[in-house]
Protein backbone atom coordinates (compact mmCIF):
# COMPACT_ATOMS: atom_id res chain seq x y z
CA UNK A 1 0.00 0.00 0.00
CA UNK A 2 0.89 3.27 -1.21
CA UNK A 3 1.89 6.14 0.78
CA UNK A 4 2.05 9.61 -0.46
CA UNK A 5 2.72 13.31 0.08
CA UNK A 6 -0.15 15.60 -2.03
CA UNK A 7 -0.29 19.04 -2.95
CA UNK A 8 -3.70 20.74 -3.89
CA UNK A 9 -3.49 24.71 -5.11
CA UNK A 10 -6.35 24.50 -7.64
CA UNK A 11 -7.57 27.57 -6.45
CA UNK A 12 -7.60 29.62 -3.07
CA UNK A 13 -6.49 26.67 -0.34
CA UNK A 14 -2.65 25.61 -0.05
CA UNK A 15 -3.25 22.29 1.20
CA UNK A 16 -0.55 19.52 1.78
CA UNK A 17 -1.70 15.82 3.11
CA UNK A 18 0.20 12.42 3.48
CA UNK A 19 -2.03 9.76 3.26
CA UNK A 20 -1.42 5.80 3.48
CA UNK A 21 -4.07 4.27 0.69
CA UNK A 22 -7.45 5.61 2.42
CA UNK A 23 -5.78 6.32 5.62
CA UNK A 24 -5.31 10.43 6.39
CA UNK A 25 -1.47 10.99 8.28
CA UNK A 26 -2.03 14.53 8.27
CA UNK A 27 -4.01 16.87 6.48
CA UNK A 28 -2.61 20.44 6.63
CA UNK A 29 -4.92 23.73 4.61
CA UNK A 30 -4.14 26.86 4.95
CA UNK A 31 -7.23 28.62 3.68
CA UNK A 32 -7.54 32.07 1.96
CA UNK A 33 -10.85 32.99 2.21
CA UNK A 34 -10.05 36.22 4.93
CA UNK A 35 -8.03 37.43 1.77
CA UNK A 36 -10.45 37.18 -1.28
CA UNK A 37 -13.27 38.01 1.15
CA UNK A 38 -13.39 41.71 0.15
CA UNK A 39 -13.19 40.93 -3.54
CA UNK A 40 -16.12 38.99 -3.57
CA UNK A 41 -14.98 36.42 -5.16
CA UNK A 42 -11.26 34.81 -6.11
CA UNK A 43 -8.24 36.86 -7.57
CA UNK A 44 -6.23 34.36 -9.62
CA UNK A 45 -2.60 36.74 -9.34
CA UNK A 46 -3.34 37.01 -5.42
CA UNK A 47 -4.48 33.30 -4.62
CA UNK A 48 -0.68 32.40 -6.41
CA UNK A 49 1.16 34.67 -4.34
CA UNK A 50 -0.49 33.33 -0.98
CA UNK A 51 0.38 29.58 -2.12
CA UNK A 52 4.06 30.83 -2.83
CA UNK A 53 4.42 32.19 0.75
CA UNK A 54 2.84 29.55 2.47
CA UNK A 55 3.75 26.41 0.43
CA UNK A 56 7.15 25.55 2.59
CA UNK A 57 6.00 26.08 6.18
CA UNK A 58 2.57 23.33 4.95
CA UNK A 59 5.09 20.80 3.45
CA UNK A 60 6.87 21.02 6.73
CA UNK A 61 3.71 20.68 8.77
CA UNK A 62 2.17 17.66 7.10
CA UNK A 63 5.62 16.19 7.43
CA UNK A 64 5.80 16.69 10.93
CA UNK A 65 2.49 15.94 12.01
CA UNK A 66 2.71 12.22 9.78
CA UNK A 67 5.47 11.53 11.83
CA UNK A 68 6.98 10.01 9.20
CA UNK A 69 10.44 10.52 7.38
CA UNK A 70 11.19 11.00 3.62
CA UNK A 71 12.44 7.32 3.27
CA UNK A 72 8.66 6.19 4.30
CA UNK A 73 7.22 8.03 1.36
CA UNK A 74 6.62 6.23 -1.80
CA UNK A 75 5.49 9.21 -3.93
CA UNK A 76 4.58 12.95 -4.94
CA UNK A 77 1.12 14.21 -6.09
CA UNK A 78 0.01 17.19 -6.98
CA UNK A 79 -3.15 18.97 -8.59
CA UNK A 80 -2.35 19.08 -12.50
CA UNK A 81 -6.65 20.10 -13.84
CA UNK A 82 -8.26 22.12 -13.40
CA UNK A 83 -7.79 24.99 -12.10
CA UNK A 84 -6.63 28.55 -12.29
CA UNK A 85 -3.18 28.56 -13.97
CA UNK A 86 -0.69 30.29 -11.62
CA UNK A 87 -1.89 28.14 -8.59
CA UNK A 88 -1.59 24.94 -10.04
CA UNK A 89 1.89 25.80 -11.03
CA UNK A 90 2.94 26.62 -7.67
CA UNK A 91 1.92 23.48 -6.11
CA UNK A 92 2.95 21.23 -9.34
CA UNK A 93 6.29 22.83 -8.80
CA UNK A 94 6.67 22.19 -5.29
CA UNK A 95 5.91 18.10 -6.03
CA UNK A 96 8.29 17.59 -8.73
CA UNK A 97 11.11 19.20 -6.69
CA UNK A 98 10.17 17.29 -4.30
CA UNK A 99 10.14 14.07 -6.17
CA UNK A 100 13.43 14.94 -7.76
CA UNK A 101 15.06 16.11 -4.51
CA UNK A 102 14.19 12.95 -2.82
CA UNK A 103 13.99 10.39 -5.52
CA UNK A 104 10.47 9.42 -5.70
CA UNK A 105 7.74 8.55 -8.29
CA UNK A 106 5.44 12.02 -9.27
CA UNK A 107 1.91 11.84 -10.06
CA UNK A 108 -0.05 14.46 -11.26
CA UNK A 109 -4.19 14.44 -10.05
CA UNK A 110 -7.38 15.69 -11.73
CA UNK A 111 -8.86 17.83 -9.10
CA UNK A 112 -12.22 16.01 -10.10
CA UNK A 113 -10.75 13.34 -9.25
CA UNK A 114 -9.78 13.98 -5.83
CA UNK A 115 -13.63 15.14 -5.04
CA UNK A 116 -14.60 11.13 -5.95
CA UNK A 117 -11.77 9.46 -3.87
CA UNK A 118 -12.88 12.18 -0.86
CA UNK A 119 -15.91 9.55 -0.14
CA UNK A 120 -13.12 6.95 0.02
CA UNK A 121 -11.45 8.24 3.19
CA UNK A 122 -14.49 7.75 5.29
CA UNK A 123 -16.15 4.72 3.31
CA UNK A 124 -12.74 2.97 2.77
CA UNK A 125 -14.50 -0.44 1.52
CA UNK A 126 -16.08 1.38 -0.75
CA UNK A 127 -15.88 -0.19 -4.44
CA UNK A 128 -16.81 0.94 -7.84
CA UNK A 129 -18.79 0.69 -9.93
CA UNK A 130 -20.93 4.07 -8.52
CA UNK A 131 -22.36 7.02 -9.40
CA UNK A 132 -20.60 10.46 -8.03
CA UNK A 133 -22.64 13.71 -7.69
CA UNK A 134 -19.63 16.71 -8.05
CA UNK A 135 -20.81 19.73 -6.99
CA UNK A 136 -18.57 22.63 -6.27
CA UNK A 137 -18.10 26.56 -6.97
CA UNK A 138 -16.45 25.41 -10.96
CA UNK A 139 -18.43 21.98 -11.48
CA UNK A 140 -21.70 20.27 -11.33
CA UNK A 141 -21.69 16.95 -12.73
CA UNK A 142 -22.94 13.32 -12.26
CA UNK A 143 -20.10 11.02 -13.28
CA UNK A 144 -20.36 7.16 -13.18
CA UNK A 145 -17.59 6.02 -11.54
CA UNK A 146 -16.47 2.38 -13.70
CA UNK A 147 -12.73 2.12 -11.79
CA UNK A 148 -9.61 3.74 -11.09
CA UNK A 149 -9.37 6.61 -14.04
CA UNK A 150 -11.76 5.02 -15.82
CA UNK A 151 -14.88 7.55 -15.85
CA UNK A 152 -18.23 8.49 -17.86
CA UNK A 153 -19.43 11.46 -17.72
CA UNK A 154 -23.60 11.19 -17.57
CA UNK A 155 -24.69 14.81 -16.49
CA UNK A 156 -23.04 18.31 -16.19
CA UNK A 157 -24.20 22.40 -15.89
CA UNK A 158 -24.86 23.79 -19.00
CA UNK A 159 -23.80 27.82 -17.37
CA UNK A 160 -23.29 28.13 -13.94
CA UNK A 161 -22.04 25.22 -11.34
CA UNK A 162 -24.18 24.93 -8.24
CA UNK A 163 -21.64 26.48 -5.63
CA UNK A 164 -20.88 29.57 -8.54
CA UNK A 165 -24.69 29.95 -8.63
CA UNK A 166 -24.50 30.16 -4.47
CA UNK A 167 -21.67 32.92 -4.19
CA UNK A 168 -23.78 34.89 -7.01
CA UNK A 169 -26.67 34.89 -5.05
CA UNK A 170 -25.64 35.46 -1.93
CA UNK A 171 -23.39 38.37 -3.06
CA UNK A 172 -27.19 39.28 -4.28
CA UNK A 173 -28.40 39.22 -0.91
CA UNK A 174 -25.18 41.08 0.84
CA UNK A 175 -24.59 37.91 2.52
CA UNK A 176 -20.96 37.82 1.98
CA UNK A 177 -18.54 35.46 0.20
CA UNK A 178 -18.38 32.57 0.29
CA UNK A 179 -22.01 32.08 -0.65
CA UNK A 180 -22.82 28.26 -0.11
CA UNK A 181 -22.02 28.50 4.20
CA UNK A 182 -23.63 32.22 4.23
CA UNK A 183 -26.88 30.77 2.40
CA UNK A 184 -27.17 28.05 4.35
CA UNK A 185 -26.66 29.30 7.64
CA UNK A 186 -29.12 32.15 7.19
CA UNK A 187 -31.89 29.82 5.61
CA UNK A 188 -32.74 28.24 8.48
CA UNK A 189 -34.68 30.44 9.67
CA UNK A 190 -36.37 31.35 6.24
CA UNK A 191 -39.60 29.09 4.63
CA UNK A 192 -38.09 27.39 1.43
CA UNK A 193 -41.92 27.33 -0.18
CA UNK A 194 -42.07 31.14 0.10
CA UNK A 195 -41.18 31.74 -3.25
CA UNK A 196 -41.72 29.64 -6.59
CA UNK A 197 -38.15 29.32 -8.12
CA UNK A 198 -37.36 27.68 -11.69
CA UNK A 199 -35.55 24.55 -11.69
CA UNK A 200 -33.25 25.25 -14.80
CA UNK A 201 -34.10 22.50 -17.46
CA UNK A 202 -32.10 21.49 -20.89
CA UNK A 203 -34.42 21.12 -23.75
CA UNK A 204 -34.04 18.66 -26.07
CA UNK A 205 -34.02 18.94 -29.80
CA UNK A 206 -36.24 16.32 -30.19
CA UNK A 207 -38.55 17.97 -27.56
CA UNK A 208 -38.22 16.96 -23.91
CA UNK A 209 -35.57 17.57 -21.38
CA UNK A 210 -31.93 16.37 -20.53
CA UNK A 211 -32.78 13.58 -17.42
CA UNK A 212 -29.74 14.80 -16.15
CA UNK A 213 -28.20 17.84 -17.49
CA UNK A 214 -28.85 20.95 -15.07
CA UNK A 215 -29.01 24.42 -15.23
CA UNK A 216 -28.08 27.52 -12.72
CA UNK A 217 -27.95 30.69 -14.49
CA UNK A 218 -31.61 30.99 -15.26
CA UNK A 219 -32.57 30.57 -11.09
CA UNK A 220 -29.74 33.12 -11.11
CA UNK A 221 -31.68 35.92 -13.25
CA UNK A 222 -34.95 34.63 -11.57
CA UNK A 223 -33.69 35.70 -8.16
CA UNK A 224 -32.60 39.12 -9.30
CA UNK A 225 -35.50 39.73 -10.97
CA UNK A 226 -37.33 38.92 -7.48
CA UNK A 227 -34.82 41.03 -5.29
CA UNK A 228 -35.56 43.89 -7.95
CA UNK A 229 -39.25 43.27 -7.65
CA UNK A 230 -39.67 42.95 -4.09
CA UNK A 231 -37.03 45.91 -3.22
CA UNK A 232 -39.47 48.29 -5.69
CA UNK A 233 -42.32 46.99 -3.67
CA UNK A 234 -41.75 46.88 -0.26
CA UNK A 235 -37.80 48.65 0.04
CA UNK A 236 -37.01 45.43 1.85
CA UNK A 237 -35.64 41.76 1.77
CA UNK A 238 -37.07 38.66 3.51
CA UNK A 239 -33.46 37.76 3.08
CA UNK A 240 -34.53 34.59 4.59
CA UNK A 241 -37.73 33.36 2.99
CA UNK A 242 -35.46 34.24 -0.55
CA UNK A 243 -32.26 32.15 0.68
CA UNK A 244 -34.25 29.31 1.80
CA UNK A 245 -36.39 28.90 -1.21
CA UNK A 246 -33.12 28.88 -3.71
CA UNK A 247 -31.12 26.59 -1.64
CA UNK A 248 -33.81 24.13 -1.62
CA UNK A 249 -34.80 24.62 -5.42
CA UNK A 250 -30.76 23.94 -6.11
CA UNK A 251 -31.20 21.03 -3.82
CA UNK A 252 -34.53 19.69 -5.42
CA UNK A 253 -33.02 20.29 -8.81
CA UNK A 254 -30.06 18.08 -8.17
CA UNK A 255 -31.54 15.31 -5.86
CA UNK A 256 -33.82 14.71 -9.00
CA UNK A 257 -31.43 14.37 -11.45
CA UNK A 258 -28.90 12.06 -9.57
CA UNK A 259 -31.67 9.91 -8.18
CA UNK A 260 -32.92 9.20 -11.65
CA UNK A 261 -29.40 8.76 -13.20
CA UNK A 262 -28.88 6.07 -10.37
CA UNK A 263 -31.83 4.67 -11.07
CA UNK A 264 -31.49 4.57 -15.12
CA UNK A 265 -28.50 2.93 -14.84
CA UNK A 266 -28.54 0.37 -12.55
CA UNK A 267 -26.25 1.85 -9.86
CA UNK A 268 -27.18 1.81 -5.96
CA UNK A 269 -24.66 3.74 -4.57
CA UNK A 270 -24.79 7.38 -4.67
CA UNK A 271 -21.29 9.16 -3.63
CA UNK A 272 -21.20 13.08 -3.12
CA UNK A 273 -18.43 15.42 -3.14
CA UNK A 274 -17.59 18.89 -3.54
CA UNK A 275 -18.35 22.20 -1.15
CA UNK A 276 -21.59 21.96 -1.99
CA UNK A 277 -21.79 18.47 -0.28
CA UNK A 278 -21.31 19.92 2.86
CA UNK A 279 -25.12 21.86 2.49
CA UNK A 280 -27.71 20.46 5.04
CA UNK A 281 -30.73 20.59 2.54
CA UNK A 282 -29.15 18.64 -0.15
CA UNK A 283 -27.98 16.48 2.33
CA UNK A 284 -31.71 16.52 3.83
CA UNK A 285 -33.32 15.71 0.30
CA UNK A 286 -31.01 13.32 -1.22
CA UNK A 287 -31.22 10.84 1.90
CA UNK A 288 -34.42 10.78 1.67
CA UNK A 289 -34.89 9.93 -1.66
CA UNK A 290 -32.09 7.69 -1.73
CA UNK A 291 -34.03 5.96 0.89
CA UNK A 292 -37.23 5.79 -0.80
CA UNK A 293 -35.78 3.74 -3.64
CA UNK A 294 -33.45 1.82 -1.05
CA UNK A 295 -30.21 3.81 -2.52
CA UNK A 296 -27.63 4.39 -0.87
CA UNK A 297 -26.01 7.81 -0.83
CA UNK A 298 -22.80 8.66 0.90
CA UNK A 299 -20.90 12.06 1.91
CA UNK A 300 -17.12 12.92 2.72
CA UNK A 301 -16.76 14.35 6.54
CA UNK A 302 -17.27 17.82 5.93
CA UNK A 303 -13.96 18.74 6.08
CA UNK A 304 -13.00 16.58 3.09
CA UNK A 305 -16.16 18.26 0.81
CA UNK A 306 -13.77 21.72 0.28
CA UNK A 307 -10.83 20.99 -1.28
CA UNK A 308 -8.18 19.38 0.47
CA UNK A 309 -4.85 17.26 -0.08
CA UNK A 310 -6.13 14.28 1.56
CA UNK A 311 -8.56 13.40 -1.27
CA UNK A 312 -5.88 14.00 -4.06
CA UNK A 313 -3.18 11.78 -1.43
CA UNK A 314 -6.21 8.90 -1.68
CA UNK A 315 -6.46 9.19 -5.85
CA UNK A 316 -2.62 9.43 -5.75
CA UNK A 317 -2.10 6.17 -3.85
CA UNK A 318 -4.76 4.12 -5.80
CA UNK A 319 -2.90 5.71 -9.15
CA UNK A 320 0.06 4.47 -7.42
CA UNK A 321 -0.72 1.44 -6.07
CA UNK A 322 -1.81 0.56 -9.91
CA UNK A 323 1.65 1.41 -11.24
CA UNK A 324 0.67 4.80 -12.54
CA UNK A 325 3.08 8.02 -12.14
CA UNK A 326 3.21 10.93 -14.55
CA UNK A 327 6.44 12.28 -16.05
CA UNK A 328 8.20 15.17 -14.56
CA UNK A 329 7.47 16.79 -17.80
CA UNK A 330 3.89 17.20 -17.06
CA UNK A 331 2.16 20.36 -17.42
CA UNK A 332 -0.62 22.07 -15.77
CA UNK A 333 -4.33 21.89 -17.51
CA UNK A 334 -6.76 25.09 -16.54
CA UNK A 335 -9.25 22.26 -18.02
CA UNK A 336 -8.84 18.52 -18.90
CA UNK A 337 -11.85 16.22 -18.81
CA UNK A 338 -12.12 13.84 -16.39
CA UNK A 339 -12.51 11.07 -19.12
CA UNK A 340 -8.77 12.31 -20.16
CA UNK A 341 -7.65 11.44 -16.53
CA UNK A 342 -5.35 8.51 -18.02
CA UNK A 343 -3.37 10.89 -20.39
CA UNK A 344 -1.76 12.54 -16.72
CA UNK A 345 0.33 8.80 -16.58
CA UNK A 346 1.23 8.44 -20.27
CA UNK A 347 4.98 8.71 -20.06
Amino acid sequence: MATVLAIETSCDETAVAVVKNREVYSSIISSQILVHRQYGGVVPEIASRQHLETMNEAISLAIEQAQLKWGQIDGIAATCAPGLVGALLVGLTAAKTLAVVHNKPFLGVHHLEGHIYATYLSEPSLKPPFLSLLVSGGHTSLIYVKECGIYETLGETRDDAAGEAFDKVARLLQLGYPGGPAIDKIARSGNPQAFTLPEGKISLPGGGYHPYDASFSGLKTAVLRLVQKLEKESGSLPVADLAASFQDTVARALTKRAIACALDYGINTIAVGGGVAANSVLRQHLQTAASEHQLRVLFPPMKYCTDNAAMIGCAACEHLNNGHTSPLTLGVHSRLKLSQVMELYRH
